[in-house]
Protein backbone atom coordinates (compact mmCIF):
# COMPACT_ATOMS: atom_id res chain seq x y z
CA UNK A 1 0.00 0.00 0.00
CA UNK A 2 1.56 3.47 -1.03
CA UNK A 3 0.18 6.77 -0.47
CA UNK A 4 -0.30 9.19 -3.84
CA UNK A 5 -0.83 13.24 -3.57
CA UNK A 6 -2.41 14.23 -7.34
CA UNK A 7 -3.52 16.62 -8.97
CA UNK A 8 -6.97 16.84 -10.52
CA UNK A 9 -7.67 16.53 -13.28
CA UNK A 10 -5.96 13.07 -13.37
CA UNK A 11 -4.23 11.30 -16.09
CA UNK A 12 -4.00 7.60 -17.38
CA UNK A 13 -0.81 7.04 -15.19
CA UNK A 14 -2.24 8.64 -12.44
CA UNK A 15 -4.61 5.97 -12.44
CA UNK A 16 -2.77 3.11 -13.24
CA UNK A 17 -0.41 3.71 -10.44
CA UNK A 18 -3.19 3.05 -8.33
CA UNK A 19 -4.11 -0.14 -6.10
CA UNK A 20 -6.37 -1.14 -3.86
CA UNK A 21 -5.54 -0.19 -0.46
CA UNK A 22 -3.75 2.64 -1.27
CA UNK A 23 -4.58 6.24 -0.33
CA UNK A 24 -4.43 9.45 -2.03
CA UNK A 25 -4.60 13.08 -1.29
CA UNK A 26 -6.15 15.72 -3.94
CA UNK A 27 -5.48 18.99 -5.24
CA UNK A 28 -7.20 20.81 -8.20
CA UNK A 29 -10.69 20.49 -9.38
CA UNK A 30 -13.56 18.15 -8.36
CA UNK A 31 -17.31 18.12 -9.56
CA UNK A 32 -20.41 17.67 -7.52
CA UNK A 33 -22.47 14.87 -8.77
CA UNK A 34 -25.65 13.71 -7.09
CA UNK A 35 -29.15 11.91 -8.31
CA UNK A 36 -31.13 14.33 -9.88
CA UNK A 37 -28.17 16.15 -12.28
CA UNK A 38 -27.30 12.45 -13.47
CA UNK A 39 -31.24 11.25 -13.90
CA UNK A 40 -31.64 14.61 -16.18
CA UNK A 41 -28.30 13.48 -17.99
CA UNK A 42 -28.57 10.18 -18.86
CA UNK A 43 -32.62 9.04 -18.22
CA UNK A 44 -34.23 12.53 -19.31
CA UNK A 45 -31.06 12.76 -21.84
CA UNK A 46 -30.49 16.67 -21.49
CA UNK A 47 -27.18 17.23 -22.88
CA UNK A 48 -24.26 19.13 -20.29
CA UNK A 49 -24.09 22.92 -21.20
CA UNK A 50 -21.13 22.84 -23.48
CA UNK A 51 -18.60 24.91 -21.33
CA UNK A 52 -18.93 21.81 -18.59
CA UNK A 53 -18.25 18.86 -20.94
CA UNK A 54 -14.82 19.49 -22.09
CA UNK A 55 -13.71 19.79 -18.01
CA UNK A 56 -15.22 16.37 -17.60
CA UNK A 57 -11.82 15.01 -19.30
CA UNK A 58 -9.51 13.00 -16.67
CA UNK A 59 -12.36 14.34 -13.84
CA UNK A 60 -13.21 13.29 -10.67
CA UNK A 61 -16.84 13.04 -9.37
CA UNK A 62 -17.97 13.60 -5.57
CA UNK A 63 -21.15 12.47 -4.89
CA UNK A 64 -22.83 15.18 -2.75
CA UNK A 65 -25.54 17.71 -2.77
CA UNK A 66 -23.22 20.27 -0.76
CA UNK A 67 -24.52 22.79 2.29
CA UNK A 68 -24.15 26.25 0.65
CA UNK A 69 -24.93 29.87 0.95
CA UNK A 70 -26.01 32.22 -1.78
CA UNK A 71 -24.26 35.28 -1.83
CA UNK A 72 -25.24 39.02 -3.04
CA UNK A 73 -23.02 38.80 -5.80
CA UNK A 74 -24.56 35.31 -7.16
CA UNK A 75 -21.83 33.17 -6.08
CA UNK A 76 -21.91 29.87 -3.22
CA UNK A 77 -19.97 29.95 -0.62
CA UNK A 78 -19.57 26.31 1.55
CA UNK A 79 -21.37 25.66 4.60
CA UNK A 80 -21.18 21.80 4.82
CA UNK A 81 -19.92 19.34 2.30
CA UNK A 82 -20.86 16.15 2.45
CA UNK A 83 -20.44 12.81 1.22
CA UNK A 84 -23.15 10.56 0.29
CA UNK A 85 -23.50 6.98 -0.55
CA UNK A 86 -22.84 5.53 -3.96
CA UNK A 87 -24.39 2.49 -4.97
CA UNK A 88 -27.67 4.43 -6.05
CA UNK A 89 -25.76 5.93 -8.29
CA UNK A 90 -24.14 3.19 -9.93
CA UNK A 91 -25.75 2.98 -12.95
CA UNK A 92 -24.44 6.26 -14.14
CA UNK A 93 -20.90 5.14 -13.53
CA UNK A 94 -20.19 3.66 -17.39
CA UNK A 95 -21.87 6.62 -19.30
CA UNK A 96 -19.56 9.29 -17.06
CA UNK A 97 -16.53 7.83 -17.95
CA UNK A 98 -17.51 6.39 -21.64
CA UNK A 99 -19.20 9.57 -22.60
CA UNK A 100 -17.38 12.56 -21.13
CA UNK A 101 -14.46 11.24 -19.52
CA UNK A 102 -14.64 11.38 -15.97
CA UNK A 103 -11.69 8.38 -14.44
CA UNK A 104 -12.98 8.32 -10.86
CA UNK A 105 -15.86 8.94 -8.46
CA UNK A 106 -15.68 9.70 -4.92
CA UNK A 107 -18.11 8.39 -2.39
CA UNK A 108 -19.31 6.34 0.64
CA UNK A 109 -20.20 2.54 0.37
CA UNK A 110 -18.86 1.73 -2.76
CA UNK A 111 -20.34 0.66 -6.32
CA UNK A 112 -22.47 -2.42 -7.09
CA UNK A 113 -21.03 -5.06 -10.11
CA UNK A 114 -21.87 -2.91 -12.77
CA UNK A 115 -20.30 0.07 -11.98
CA UNK A 116 -17.29 -1.86 -10.44
CA UNK A 117 -17.12 -3.41 -14.21
CA UNK A 118 -16.72 0.25 -15.49
CA UNK A 119 -14.26 0.95 -13.91
CA UNK A 120 -11.76 -1.44 -15.07
CA UNK A 121 -13.53 -1.45 -18.71
CA UNK A 122 -12.55 1.67 -19.30
CA UNK A 123 -9.75 2.42 -16.66
CA UNK A 124 -11.08 4.21 -13.44
CA UNK A 125 -10.91 4.18 -9.73
CA UNK A 126 -13.62 4.71 -6.73
CA UNK A 127 -12.06 6.62 -3.76
CA UNK A 128 -14.26 6.30 -0.40
CA UNK A 129 -14.50 9.04 1.88
CA UNK A 130 -15.01 8.21 5.34
CA UNK A 131 -18.61 8.46 6.64
CA UNK A 132 -18.98 11.64 9.12
CA UNK A 133 -15.68 13.52 7.43
CA UNK A 134 -18.04 16.46 5.94
CA UNK A 135 -16.93 18.83 8.29
CA UNK A 136 -13.34 17.98 7.42
CA UNK A 137 -13.80 17.89 3.63
CA UNK A 138 -15.75 21.71 4.17
CA UNK A 139 -12.73 22.81 5.08
CA UNK A 140 -10.35 21.51 1.98
CA UNK A 141 -12.72 22.74 -0.37
CA UNK A 142 -11.41 25.92 -1.22
CA UNK A 143 -13.37 27.73 -3.12
CA UNK A 144 -16.99 27.05 -5.27
CA UNK A 145 -16.18 27.75 -8.74
CA UNK A 146 -19.14 27.49 -10.59
CA UNK A 147 -22.72 26.16 -11.07
CA UNK A 148 -24.39 24.39 -13.46
CA UNK A 149 -28.19 23.63 -13.54
CA UNK A 150 -28.92 25.43 -10.40
CA UNK A 151 -32.71 24.99 -10.59
CA UNK A 152 -31.68 21.58 -9.06
CA UNK A 153 -30.37 22.86 -5.86
CA UNK A 154 -28.74 21.46 -4.06
CA UNK A 155 -28.59 18.71 -6.37
CA UNK A 156 -26.68 20.91 -9.29
CA UNK A 157 -23.52 19.88 -10.95
CA UNK A 158 -20.74 21.68 -8.62
CA UNK A 159 -17.11 22.54 -9.48
CA UNK A 160 -15.21 22.82 -6.00
CA UNK A 161 -11.52 23.65 -6.30
CA UNK A 162 -9.93 21.60 -3.39
CA UNK A 163 -6.76 21.39 -1.36
CA UNK A 164 -5.44 18.59 0.63
CA UNK A 165 -8.38 16.78 0.36
CA UNK A 166 -8.80 13.72 2.03
CA UNK A 167 -6.97 11.23 2.88
CA UNK A 168 -9.03 8.91 0.79
CA UNK A 169 -9.07 5.24 0.25
CA UNK A 170 -8.55 3.74 -3.11
CA UNK A 171 -11.25 0.94 -2.78
CA UNK A 172 -11.74 -0.50 -6.07
CA UNK A 173 -8.76 0.30 -8.97
CA UNK A 174 -8.35 0.37 -12.90
CA UNK A 175 -6.92 -3.53 -12.18
CA UNK A 176 -9.71 -5.47 -11.03
CA UNK A 177 -9.08 -5.45 -7.40
CA UNK A 178 -12.37 -4.17 -4.88
CA UNK A 179 -11.79 -3.87 -1.10
CA UNK A 180 -15.74 -4.57 -0.97
CA UNK A 181 -15.21 -7.52 -2.44
CA UNK A 182 -12.50 -8.68 -0.70
CA UNK A 183 -14.38 -7.62 3.11
CA UNK A 184 -17.51 -9.03 1.37
CA UNK A 185 -15.72 -12.72 1.22
CA UNK A 186 -13.54 -12.39 4.14
CA UNK A 187 -16.44 -11.95 6.29
CA UNK A 188 -18.73 -15.05 4.50
CA UNK A 189 -15.68 -17.21 5.34
CA UNK A 190 -15.57 -16.16 8.85
CA UNK A 191 -19.61 -16.50 8.96
CA UNK A 192 -19.43 -20.31 7.72
CA UNK A 193 -16.30 -21.16 10.30
CA UNK A 194 -18.48 -19.55 13.03
CA UNK A 195 -21.54 -21.26 12.01
CA UNK A 196 -19.21 -24.77 11.69
CA UNK A 197 -18.27 -24.47 15.35
CA UNK A 198 -21.66 -23.91 16.78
Amino acid sequence: MAHHRLQAPLTEEDINQLYAGDTVTLDGIIFGIRDANLIRLFDKKVELPSDLIPQLEGAIGLHTAPGVRKLEDGTYEKVSIGTTTSYRMDRFTRGLMQDYGMKVIIGKGGLLEEGSQALVDLKGCYFTILGGSAALETTQVEEIEDIWWEDLMPEAIWKFRVKDFGPLIVSIDSHGNNKYQDIKKEAKENLNKMLENL
